[in-house]
C-alpha cells in the first residue's frame, strides 16, 4: 500500500482537532484519496495524543469464562461452532476461578477485569451465574469490572450492572459498510442497540474493531467514526491472527507500518479517546509496540486473550512507563 505526501491536508486536519477537539469524515476521506507522508501522519497523531488523549494508561485484562459452541458465523472466530478450529469448548466457570483470576491480574497493577462469554447471548439462568460472579469479585476485590457477554436486552444490561460492572463491552468489529460480508446472524445495527442500552442501564462502553479481515483503509476510518459518533472512549484495536478453520484462515497478516497508519487516523478520529491494544498485538516486535504506544495507542488488555497469546505483563510496563504514560 503506497502513502504520497500532502502536508497541506494533514497541516488542516490537525489544527481542526487541536483548535475545536475533531475533524469531519469529509477531510479524512479527502486525506486518504490524496495521500500523505506516513511519518508526518505518525507525527501529527503523536502529537495529538500528547496534547488531548489520556496521559494515564488504562490497564485491562479478561478471562474467557465460557468458551466455544458459538451459534454465530463471524468468519474471523474460532469459538463459532460453525468451524472446526480446535479451540476449547467449557461452561461458564465458576466463581473461586474468576476471582482467582481477578486477584491476580490486579496484583500485576492492572486496573480493570472483564468477563467475556462466547456465544450470541447467555440464558436468564447464565445471567443471574454470571452477576453472582461479578458480585463476588466486588466482595473480594477492589479491580473494576467489565462484561463482554453479547447482544443483551435492557433488563439483562441492568442486571449486570447492579452486579458492580462498569463498563460493557461489544466490538462493532468492522465498518458498517462491510461488517455483512463478515457475519450474516447478527447485524452492526444489533451491537449498536445494545451498546445503547448498557449506557442506558448507567454502564460505560468499550467497542472497537478487528483490522486485517479485508476491508480498505477507508473503512477502517468508517469504522473509527462509527464509535465516535455513539460517544465510546474504550477502543480497542485488535490485528487479526487467521485461525485454522475459519473463512478467514488464509488472509494475510498485515505489516507494521500498515498497522502504525490505521492507530494514526483512529487517533486523529477519537483524540481524547483511550486507544487500547487488544489481538493479535503479540505478534508485534517490542520496537514496533513501542512505536504504537507513541503514535496512540494509550491502552491496552493486557495477559492472556481468549483464544490467542497476550504479551507479557511485565514487558508491557517497562514500555508504558518508558513512553512517559502514567500508571
Amino acid at each position: 500500500m503506497l502513502f504520497f505526501c500532502d502536508m497541506d491536508r494533514l497541516a488542516v486536519i490537525r489544527n481542526k482537532i487541536l483548535d475545536v477537539g475533531s475533524v469531519g469524515r469529509d477531510d479524512m476521506d479527502a486525506l486518504l484519496r490524496e495521500g500523505f507522508d506516513k511519518e508526518r501522519l505518525f507525527e501529527t497523531a503523536a502529537e495529538i495524543t500528547r496534547e488531548m488523549a489520556p496521559r494515564h494508561f488504562d490497564r485491562c485484562s479478561i478471562i474467557n469464562a465460557k468458551s466455544g459452541l458459538c451459534s454465530e458465523n463471524c468468519k474471523w472466530c474460532a469459538q463459532s461452532a460453525r468451524y472446526k478450529t480446535g479451540a476449547e469448548i467449557y461452561p461458564l466457570l465458576d466463581k473461586e476461578t474468576c476471582l482467582k483470576r481477578a486477584r491476580f491480574n490486579e496484583e500485576q497493577r492492572i486496573e480493570r477485569f472483564s468477563i467475556v462469554t462466547s456465544g450470541k447471548k447467555p440464558n436468564r439462568e447464565q445471567i443471574r451465574q454470571i452477576a453472582e460472579i461479578a458480585a463476588y469479585i466486588k466482595e473480594h476485590s477492589s479491580i473494576r469490572l467489565c462484561a463482554s457477554l453479547g447482544l443483551l436486552s435492557g433488563e439483562e444490561l441492568a442486571i449486570i450492572r447492579e452486579s458492580g460492572v462498569e463498563r460493557y463491552h461489544c466490538n462493532l468489529e468492522a465498518a458498517p459498510s462491510f461488517f455483512s460480508e463478515l457475519c450474516t446472524t447478527h447485524t452492526v445495527e444489533d451491537k449498536v442497540r445494545t451498546l445503547k442500552a448498557a449506557r442506558e442501564a448507567g454502564m460505560d462502553i468499550c467497542s472497537g474493531g478487528i483490522i486485517g479481515m479485508g476491508e480498505s483503509m477507508m473503512q477502517r476510518v468508517e469504522l473509527a467514526f462509527a464509535v465516535r459518533d455513539l460517544g465510546v472512549k474504550s477502543i480497542p484495536l485488535n490485528i487479526l491472527q487467521p485461525i485454522k478453520g475459519t473463512p478467514l484462515q488464509d488472509m494475510p497478516p498485515l505489516g507494521s507500518e500498515e498497522i502504525f497508519v490505521t492507530i494514526a487516523l483512529f487517533r486523529l478520529v477519537n483524540p481524547d479517546a483511550y486507544l487500547r491494544f487488544a489481538g493479535g498485538r503479540a505478534s508485534l516486535s517490542d520496537e514496533d509496540t513501542e512505536k504504537a504506544f507513541g503514535i496512540g495507542i494509550n491502552s491496552a488488555i493486557m495477559g492472556h486473550m481468549l483464544t490467542t497469546d497476550g504479551a507479557e505483563i511485565r514487558r508491557d510496563m517497562e514500555m508504558i512507563e518508558k513512553k512517559g504514560y502514567e500508571l
